[in-house]
């Protein structure tokens, strides 16, 4: 069987620990992932690549989540955008830039479904295929 590249999904986080679990887990979900360190690592990436998804941090030095995500919808305002963040109760002018919010303290499977939740419903798919 001929398996199809699932979904690219940039992670964008300055906590390494926490982007490199994402990034396993979203691997073995069967997703492709891209990471980034930062807000203008971040941007490079989503520029340089056809990203189908976004699961960005809110605190980091230098530019937070929604300065970051501001720019993200400037240049590809189709691309959904997960913020996934520990802070609580955000302006309504920086969660209005993202698809969904959640808190870092839900867990892997509430991300993997609202991660599923927002790619178009043809790369929902790779969700349903085993990891090889």
């Amino acid at each position: 069987m001929v398996s199809t590249p699932g979904p690219l999904v940039l992670c964008v986080d300055d906590e390494k620990v926490g982007l490199q679990v994402r990034k396993l887990l979203l691997e073995r979900a069967g997703y492709r992932v891209l990471t980034a360190p930062d807000g203008p690592s971040g941007l490079d990436a989503f520029s340089a690549h056809p990203v189908e998804a976004v699961v960005l941090d809110f605190a980091m030095p230098g530019m937070n989540g929604g300065e970051v995500a501001a720019m993200m919808r400037a240049t590809k305002p189709e691309v959904p955008i997960l913020l996934l963040s520990a802070y609580l109760g955000l302006p309504p002018e920086v969660t209005a830039l993202f698809t969904v919010y959640m808190t870092k303290g839900e867990g892997a499977p509430a991300l993997l479904q609202r991660l599923g939740d927002i790619l178009p419903l043809e790369a929902n798919a790779v969700q349903q295929r085993e990891p090889a």
